[in-house]
């Protein structure tokens, strides 16, 4: 019988959502019914399973998964000898220190001998550790925010998005000490060379998805007088491709463009006299 790939996901969430679209973008076939917790994909060898975010790496150790997607906060918490495959750059946030609005911090020194609140002793104690400075951990899984209204701690660290809950419950965010993003992680063995091979197959087509929402397609007409100059500042994956038009002197250029230089590069375009630019998403992208 084929081997299967399976993947654990969280079962819902902005991750979930996020970890299924990218999937999906691979051109891989599955459903969407939101009550089954497994299921097998159609026209790939990989099986899904839905469970909570932090059962995924116990899960993967134990080999119930062979890989999974999950925040590097869930990961690097708890430590267990994985290992990251890819980042995977979206389900951004950060992990803060926050404190109530009279408390005087000036610095990760204030909370020497305090008591701090948190889902993430391991991450703090590393990074507090490295500073060499001591305190008490209260480790809470949930409402972190209230703990220093109620007595319980004098200082919270937790994840944040944008600091709203934190203001409602009193409290201001001070520093950021960690940052985290969705990452695709596995066991340093899949077990079967059948699976290793399916695994590069997946990450073929993921590394394609994410490097094409990197960039733009670009389509322009320009005078044939600049098109040396056009071709310094756009580049491409090896060279613009150039067309002829039928109007003496004008050509037109495709090319792609990296999303973070798009702007600068299409001001540079219109100053060199480009016409009818035309931009278009790229869904997969090799090179």
């Amino acid at each position: 019988m084929a081997e299967v790939l399976r993947i654990a996901i969280q079962k819902s969430g902005r991750l979930s959502e996020k970890s299924l679209e990218i999937i999906k973008n691979c051109g891989i076939k599955f459903g969407s019914d939101a009550r089954v917790l497994k299921e097998r994909a159609s026209n790939f060898p990989l099986e899904f399973l839905y469970v909570r975010d932090d059962d995924i790496p116990g899960y993967i150790r134990d080999g119930v998964a062979d890989i999974g997607i999950v925040g590097r906060n869930e990961y690097d918490e708890q430590a267990i000898d994985l290992e990251v495959l890819r980042d995977l750059g979206f389900a951004k946030c950060r992990l803060s220190i926050a404190v109530p609005i009279d408390f005087p911090y000036t610095g990760l020194a204030s909370l020497e001998g305090k008591r701090i609140a948190t889902s993430y002793p391991h991450i703090l104690g590393g990074i507090l550790a490295e500073q060499g400075i001591r305190a008490t951990f209260i480790q809470v899984s949930g409402s972190v925010e209230v703990t220093p209204q109620v007595g319980i701690a004098d200082a919270i660290c937790d994840l944040v998005s944008t600091g709203a809950t934190l203001a409602m419950n009193g409290l201001r965010e001070v520093e950021a000490i960690y940052t985290s993003t969705a990452v695709m992680i596995g066991r340093k063995n899949m077990g079967s060379e059948e699976k290793e091979n399916i695994l590069s197959r997946l990450e073929l087509r993921i590394d394609a998805v994410m490097r094409a929402s990197s960039y733009k397609y670009v389509l322009f007409n320009l005078p044939e007088e600049h098109l040396d100059q056009v071709a310094r500042i756009v580049g491409g994956m090896k060279s613009p491709t150039v067309t002829r038009l039928m109007e003496t002197g004008w050509v037109s250029v495709q090319t792609v463009v990296a999303e973070d230089t798009f702007w600068d590069v299409f001001e540079q375009l219109k100053a060199l006299g480009a016409q009818g630019i035309l931009v278009t998403p790229i869904e997969k992208m090799t090179e």
